[in-house]
């Protein structure tokens, strides 16, 4: 059994993708809200002390692409990791380029909006954070012209990345210029295994709850 540490709609969301992809069993542990005690919590299982995270036997694995890339090369049976070397060191050098210039930018901003304490917050470094992200864009927007995936023509592991960290881009408003990353969060968002978007899970964590994991054309069961 696998078990895996975190909350929609933060990064937890990536490996979720993978495990609704593959059928695999898994029991979902809800850290929320992140207070005090879910930081202690995290910590006893964690020492780094973040989500997700993940048990698999004796096996644990943090960070969320690294998590992806061990289910499914542990668990996938050949799915969404190339054979071809060549492909594979472009899907990692997608996997690579999203978490450390897609995704940085759009976390820094968050630091500043909310996460960081007011007297913290910095309200260039927002504007800042954003136009790196859209510099960086321009890349992938053309390399998403005339292709369904990153690499070849079947999804890899760097295509649910994308599809959550563009999702994160779009939940920000920074896709405006960029028509072909918003096809692509479309289209990876219309499989019948997809996760809940981000806004979708905001909305249950405004509300208190812990938002829904499971893939959309099954039956939705929350874990408080």
């Amino acid at each position: 059994m696998l078990t895996l540490y975190g909350v929609p709609p933060t990064r937890a969301v990536r490996p979720i993708w993978l495990i609704n992809e593959l059928g695999l069993d898994c029991e979902f542990v809800s850290i929320f809200p992140f207070d005090e005690d879910s930081t202690r919590a995290v910590k006893a299982i964690n020492p780094v002390g973040l989500v997700p995270y993940l048990v698999d036997g004796d096996i644990t694995v943090s960070e969320s692409v690294a998590i992806m890339l061990h289910l499914a090369e542990a668990h996938g049976g050949g799915r969404f990791v190339p054979s071809d070397a060549a492909d594979r060191a472009a899907m990692n050098q997608w996997n690579f380029f999203l978490v450390t210039e897609i995704e940085q930018p759009l976390w820094r901003a968050g630091l500043h909006q909310v996460i960081y304490p007011e007297k913290e917050r910095n309200q260039s470094e927002i504007a800042l954070a954003y136009r790196d992200c859209r510099r960086f864009l321009e890349p992938l927007e053309a390399h998403l012209d005339g292709h369904e995936f990153l690499v070849g023509d079947k999804p890899t592991v760097a295509d649910f990345n994308a599809a959550y960290t563009l999702d994160w881009a779009d939940s920000e408003d920074q896709l405006d210029a960029s028509p072909n990353c918003r096809a692509f969060v479309e289209r990876m968002y219309a499989r019948p295994a997809a996760p809940v978007r981000i806004a979708e899970g905001l909305a249950y964590l405004d509300a208190g709850q812990t938002a829904p994991r499971y893939r959309r054309d099954i039956e939705r069961t929350d874990h408080q």
